[in-house]
């Protein structure tokens, strides 16, 4: 029914583009639901923030709920439940107490110090990437209009018939799919993998500063068509700056593509959506594109990737902004080739000047024997169907001494051309330049 949650929150946010506008606020539930909420709150141009729950199950029955608690000592009851149930005042405070030290937990480690958002007034719309039994969306629901939200709306892609036909705690329940066969909600999705921590942080830590600086009086972003001096020559590019451009990531792109390709611009809108600037650029000329021996000159590939790095640190704009590279085909082996050229120059015990590298659907082995001298934290994204492809990537990241990862993409062939494939990557990507270029990431060698 649903590719992954990323699809599930896109096709959400059609649904709900009514709400876009006025005071609305995004509310994944986590973990599962913020990756769904994330891409509603994107479509939505709403703030996003999560709503962390416990429900206060009765002692001698955990399952069935008494009530629930949330963030600023929100306690909420279920009479109904509580005058048919023998639980006494001390057994109701001994199960808060637990809960709420729970409860106290994950808020420290999702918003790690970052305040939740003000809901007073506002429409609450509480967004997870399923409903089994409901009982967490309620509490949900209850918390959220004790944090004085005006209105209360819960959106998810999937729930069973019955869960959705009487639902008092939210004004407006909004699911796309109630299915017959209903089993679970992992069932409905093609990819149903695990969201951890590390995402959930990622997603918020890119949501509020995307809402940062929509708010900024003073921000203005720079969109426009550069050129990047070269000896006698120059290189054209396409520069895409927030403000502040905290981090820039350069596009290496492959053989018998440019600085237009659809692709790659479409995983630069979602860089930009993060906070992430990007510079899209055509390492040969126009003249040099004609002898096909420059195409696959890696080592003057890598020289063009590195003379744009020095462009990028003499611009006062991105001097001090930290660089990543995004390789696609023969450029990610010029991105590698590049990445390791750098840390050379900085020496083994400096943080090296290229922060990130993400390779998708790339030839790391084209960077030879320079990929063990790569110190910047590596993605190697490839498709699942991409066989030749696949096996090259394995045997390069056997050849990596740097933090690195592999990424399969199911079903996707080497252009990832197969519905929601490109997405897919573009998220992975996002997430890793993220979570390097802006969330502290250090580029030390791993252990």
């Amino acid at each position: 029914m649903f590719e992954d949650r990323i699809d599930a929150g896109r096709r959400l946010a059609a649904r709900l583009a009514e709400l876009r506008g006025g005071d609305l606020v995004v509310l994944g539930l986590p973990r599962g639901g913020v990756p769904v909420a994330a891409e509603v709150a994107l479509a939505l141009d709403a703030p996003l923030d999560v709503i962390v729950v416990r429900k206060l199950g009765v002692p001698y029955q955990p399952e069935l709920a008494m009530g629930a608690i949330g963030e600023d000592g929100v306690r909420v009851l279920n009479r109904r439940v509580l005058d048919h149930v023998r639980v006494s005042d001390e057994e109701l405070g001994m199960v808060e107490l637990r809960e709420r030290a729970v409860l106290e937990a994950r808020v420290e480690r999702l918003r790690r110090g970052r305040p939740a958002l003000d809901l007073g007034g506002t429409t609450a719309l509480i967004v997870d990437d399923g409903i089994a039994t409901g009982s967490t969306a309620r509490a949900a629901c209850q918390v959220a209009r004790h944090l004085g939200a005006a209105r209360v709306v819960l959106a998810v892609p999937v729930a069973p018939a019955d869960a959705v036909d009487e639902f008092p705690e939210a004004d407006e329940l909004i699911c796309l799919r109630t299915p017959a066969n209903f089993a679970a909600v992992g069932y409905h999705y093609r990819d149903f993998s695990p969201t951890s921590d590390d995402e959930v942080v990622a997603l918020l830590d890119a949501a509020a500063r995307r809402n940062a600086r929509m708010r900024s009086p003073l921000h203005e972003d720079f969109d426009g068509e550069v050129e990047i001096p070269l000896g006698d020559t120059a290189l054209r590019g396409h520069l895409h700056l927030p403000d502040p451009a905290a981090a820039v990531v350069v596009f290496a792109h492959g053989s018998g593509s440019s600085r237009h390709s659809t692709r790659n611009r479409y995983v630069a809108s979602v860089l930009n959506d993060a906070g992430l600037g990007t510079l899209l650029m055509d390492l040969l000329t126009p003249e040099e594109e004609l002898h096909r021996t420059n195409v696959f000159d890696i080592g003057l590939l890598a020289a063009r990737l590195e003379a744009a790095t020095d462009w990028l640190r003499g611009r006062p704009d991105t001097a001090s902004s930290r660089i990543g590279y995004f390789g696609a085909s023969t450029g990610a082996g010029a991105a590698l080739w590049a990445a390791a050229d750098s840390a050379d120059e900085a020496g083994p015990h400096a943080e090296v000047p290229v922060a990130a590298v993400v390779s998708r659907g790339g030839r790391p082995d084209l960077a030879g024997p320079r990929l063990a001298g790569v110190r910047s934290p590596t993605l190697l994204i490839v498709g699942g169907a991409d066989h030749v492809v696949l096996e090259l990537n394995r045997e390069a990241q056997a050849r990596l001494r740097c933090e690195n990862d592999l990424a399969v993409v199911r079903g996707a062939t080497h252009l990832f051309e197969e519905p929601g494939t490109l997405a897919e990557a573009s998220m992975l990507a996002r997430d890793w330049f993220v979570r390097h270029l802006l969330g502290g990431g250090t580029g030390a060698v791993a252990g």
